[in-house]
């Protein structure tokens, strides 16, 4: 796990892959809805969401394709499912402005990050336009730039 120690958050888990697949506009925080051994597996930093995304669907929203592995001293009278789908706790405004976005611009809504704030597990959430081939191929060229230039100025 990596800390921020300017805000004071955990971080459980990043989404590196959308900044790479969309142009992020606006980004919201949500709360999670979690069973007792999503925590736990949490806390362990057993999470993989690079291939979840959001759906809005009767003025809520679900977070799909999640993956929390399980412990393995996980209790033995429940049936841990790894990829269920999960409520995001969020405002009826902060929906409703998602659901807009959706409809009318052809927003994309992806998970971005997952941490823990105050001792609650937050998911950080984007609306995204996806990019093109085009823009993926200078995003990964002013990236490269950039590194080049870093050890430029580093040698002296």
């Amino acid at each position: 796990m990596n800390d921020k120690k300017t805000s004071g958050k955990k971080t459980i888990a990043l989404n590196k892959r959308a900044r790479f697949e969309y142009h992020i506009e606006d980004r919201l925080e949500a709360g999670i809805a979690l069973e007792g051994w999503e925590v736990k597996a949490l806390r362990e930093g057993r999470v993989q969401f690079a291939d979840s995304y959001v759906l809005l669907k009767d003025n809520e929203a679900f977070l799909f394709g999640c993956q929390i592995n399980p412990l393995p001293t996980a209790s033995t009278h429940i049936n841990p499912d790894k990829v269920r789908t999960r409520k995001l706790l969020m405002h009826r405004r902060e929906i409703d402005r998602l659901i807009g976005a959706v409809d009318r611009r052809g927003f994309t809504v992806i998970p971005t990050a997952m941490y823990w704030s105050r001792g609650k597990v937050k998911v950080e959430i984007g609306m995204a336009k996806g990019k093109r081939q085009h823009d993926k191929r200078k995003t990964e060229k002013d990236r490269d730039w950039e590194r080049q230039k870093g050890r430029i100025m580093k040698r002296g």
